[in-house]
């Protein structure tokens, strides 16, 4: 059985194992370089510090895939607006585990009281973006050659969904 939980320090390893995994063989992330685990301890020190979630999927101690959101822009009007992360281990895909990583962070970010959640997707990622639009996430823009990896030019979508938060905004 599957298990979605909160990720915690022990767990940075085969987070870092996974999202370099992504970085060397897919566009879903448009890095070149392979992460540290130092790096990726800064990354959930920062998380932690900010107040987002970090969820990951495990079955049999065995950790499948993670999740998490952070801003979608650091300017002070953004603050209700965040960007997510869904990530799983190449061996796992196709089983199920995006929905139930995915799942929590829309409910994470109506605690939080965010009023959209922003996915930056690679326009020829279609896993991961009926993924997104099972949880009721639209296409908002469409940004021709932003990226450049394993020699081609990478087009780049935005999915969005609204939530109905916050009550009462502040600010502005």
């Amino acid at each position: 059985m599957i298990n979605v939980r909160n990720a915690n320090e022990n767990d940075l390893p085969a987070l870092l194992r996974i999202y370099n995994d992504i970085i060397l063989t897919t566009t879903a992330v448009y890095q070149y370089k392979i992460h540290t685990l130092e790096m990726r301890k800064e990354w959930y020190t920062t998380k932690q510090q900010e107040g987002y979630p970090v969820f990951v999927a495990e079955e049999n101690s065995e950790l499948l895939g993670y999740s998490t959101l952070g801003p979608f822009r650091n300017w002070q009007a953004y603050k209700y607006s965040v960007e997510n992360s869904v990530y799983v281990d190449a061996a796992h895909r196709g089983k199920g585990i995006g929905k139930l990583l995915l799942q929590p962070l829309i409910t994470a970010a109506g605690e939080l009281q965010k009023h959209t959640i922003i996915a930056g997707i690679d326009a020829s990622n279609d896993v991961s973006t009926r993924l997104h639009e099972s949880f009721g996430f639209k296409e908002v823009a469409f940004f021709k050659q932003v990226g450049y990896k394993f020699g081609r030019w990478l087009d780049l979508k935005f999915l969005q969904l609204i939530l109905e938060t916050p009550m009462k905004p502040v600010g502005g």
